[in-house]
């Protein structure tokens, strides 16, 4: 069932939202070859924790770190660790921050050095997803339309979509209802859902260079591409008000 939010709740919302867009920009200012992953989820947790916050992902499930960390073809919930990055990497960045109850969940792919046009290319094409996906968004239509326009700018660029993991409600739980794809198909359209007043979600696309199957590695939470193609993964979490759609994970009117 979804949770629609009153007006302080967003107001909240948009507070752990600033914290964490707060977090991961200085996340991508300091991915950086020869920088690890564990001094990034380390930098974060001590900027969510000074701003009265607590990082949602550690303990999440057991989860053991403050943001997850994806390198190249990991897309999603890599661990953080010894792993130092390297120029021509590219690495996902995901934080969640709980704040007075409520949770703020954004992501971002960045490139570490100087990476190949290929890379930049599925970055960009990530991003523009997620942007054309937050136009889509208004009160008063459909989800299909926000999995829509995820996928139609996906495949103009020729790449495949992540299929095993979607985006969100979000609220003071980290994952509630909707689930967000990033594609259509029949049983979404089946079970299509009117975007209402109240909603917050947390788009999430995930992109491919190859076939966009997964995989799960041995540590039971990264998630790798099967053919070991580069994947690359944006996110904002958004809040549909009278005034209209907000993204609620922005710093300073810009992307995080």
């Amino acid at each position: 069932m979804m949770v629609l939010k009153t007006d302080r709740e967003i107001e909240l919302l948009r507070e752990a939202g600033r914290i964490a867009a707060e977090a991961l920009d200085w996340a991508g200012q300091n991915a950086v070859p020869g920088r690890t992953t564990a001094e990034l989820d380390a930098g974060v947790e001590s900027i969510i924790r000074a701003r009265g916050a607590t990082p949602e992902f550690k303990g999440y499930h057991g989860f053991p770190a403050s943001i997850c960390a994806s390198i190249n073809d990991e897309v999603v919930h890599g661990i953080p660790g010894s792993r130092a990055l390297r120029d021509g990497d590219v690495i996902s960045i995901d934080v969640g921050v709980r704040y007075k109850d409520f949770v703020g969940d954004t992501a971002r792919t960045f490139a570490v050095g100087r990476v190949s046009e290929a890379a930049r290319r599925l970055l960009k094409a990530t991003e523009e997803s997620l942007d054309a996906a937050i136009r889509a968004a208004r009160v008063g239509g459909r989800l299909s339309q926000i999995s829509r326009a995820v996928q139609d700018v996906a495949e103009s660029y020729g790449y495949s979509l992540v299929r095993d993991y979607a985006g969100h409600g979000v609220g003071r739980q980290m994952h509630e209802e909707p689930q967000v794809p990033n594609f259509v198909d029949a049983h979404l359209l089946r079970h299509d859902v009117t975007l209402e007043e109240g909603l917050v979600i947390a788009i999430e696309p995930m992109l491919c260079a190859g076939s966009g199957q997964t995989k799960v590695a041995p540590d039971r939470w990264t998630v790798l591409t099967v053919d070991g193609g580069l994947a690359a993964h944006f996110e904002h979490s958004v809040a549909f008000t009278a005034r209209g759609v907000e993204v609620l994970t922005l710093l300073d009117g810009r992307q995080s």
